[in-house]
């Protein structure tokens, strides 16, 4: 009899839990050296939107800007070990683990952003995916414009050639494809994270800083310099890049999802950071700070000849350099 009650008690709790409870969302966090204003932290942000609302209870995002998450610079080993899902790579994060793919960094290696987006949209840029989603374990879902890098000084400098530039401390990112650029371009290039190039800027610990003239303004960096030259050094690509074993996870729905908002979004900072450029020039104008323009000739071959005398070029791949020039 005891028995039967038992079971009879067991049949009547069976309902309550045969339900497991609902699946909690993917946490899905996004760590990047942007600041909250510029154009690539604005363009994560739609894409937090679009992936929230079109995959709404599977997956919640959130994006850490101003290196809040992690510093810069360890973003990439934080992937790969699994402590974050996403970042904003740039290529010469690739240099330092697969260095033949160094051109892809050089500076004076592109001609403008429509020149990387054919590499990237083409043969030489699927390659390039490829190498990364194999060699380094990470997914690049979707490729956007960083800017066009320009130097910009605490004080005014006569800049025509590199040697003009010689003494002057410029905050670069570290690497040795920075460093080397940096050489090129007559200074010395001293690495630093980006949330402290302002107050190095206002108390002369460095000379001045290169970026993009939006995230040079998005940073303030006009308030402590004076001159901004159009060396236009390097057309900088960044990546949406996903730790590949958390790539992995998602259904192939998810995937389509996520690679789908990350080619609008992409697009959408592109067309915002093209149109903004000339327009932050007028504003830095506006704010009396130099722009000046010198013969990029010079620059060019001190550039080469640094990664020359460096041992860059010895690593990388041979002729693709030049494939790269050629693309269209």
């Amino acid at each position: 009899m005891l028995t039967r009650r038992l079971l009879a008690g067991a049949a009547l709790a069976a309902p309550f839990v045969a339900h497991p409870a609902r699946a909690q969302p993917l946490q899905f966090r996004i760590t990047t050296a942007g600041q909250d204003r510029d154009w690539l932290v604005l363009a994560l942000n739609r894409f937090k939107e679009g992936i929230e609302r079109d995959l709404s209870g599977e997956v919640q995002v959130s994006v850490h800007p101003n290196s809040s998450l992690f510093r810069q610079g360890t973003e990439v080993p934080a992937l790969q070990r699994g402590n974050v899902e996403m970042s904003t790579m740039n290529t010469f994060e690739v240099d330092q683990q697969i260095p033949e793919l160094g051109p892809y960094s050089a500076g004076y290696g592109f001609r403008d952003w429509a020149h990387v987006s054919a590499v990237f949209r083409g043969p030489l840029g699927q390659d390039y995916i490829a190498a990364v989603r194999e060699r380094m374990r990470i997914e690049i879902i979707a490729v956007t414009y960083l800017g066009t890098r320009q130097l910009n000084l605490r004080q005014f400098r006569d800049a025509r050639q590199p040697s003009d530039l010689n003494g002057l401390r410029v905050r670069m990112p570290p690497g040795p494809g920075w460093v080397a650029l940096g050489r090129g371009l007559g200074f010395t290039p001293t690495p630093m994270a980006i949330p402290e190039v302002y107050l190095a800027l206002r108390n002369g610990t460095v000379d001045g800083q290169d970026n993009p003239v939006a995230i040079t303004r998005a940073n303030n960096f006009h308030e402590v310099t004076q001159q901004v030259i159009l060396t236009s050094h390097l057309v900088q690509p960044v990546f949406y890049a996903i730790a590949k074993p958390w790539w992995d996870r998602l259904t192939p729905r998810q995937q389509e999802v996520f690679r789908r908002h990350a080619t609008e979004t992409a697009a959408w900072n592109d067309q915002q950071r093209l149109a903004d450029e000339n327009a932050v020039l007028d504003f830095f104008r506006a704010q009396g700070l130099r722009i000046t323009s010198p013969d990029l000739a010079p620059f060019r071959a001190s550039v080469a000849r640094q990664y020359e005398a460096d041992g860059l070029t010895a690593r990388w791949q041979p002729g693709l350099a030049q494939r790269l020039a050629d693309a269209t």
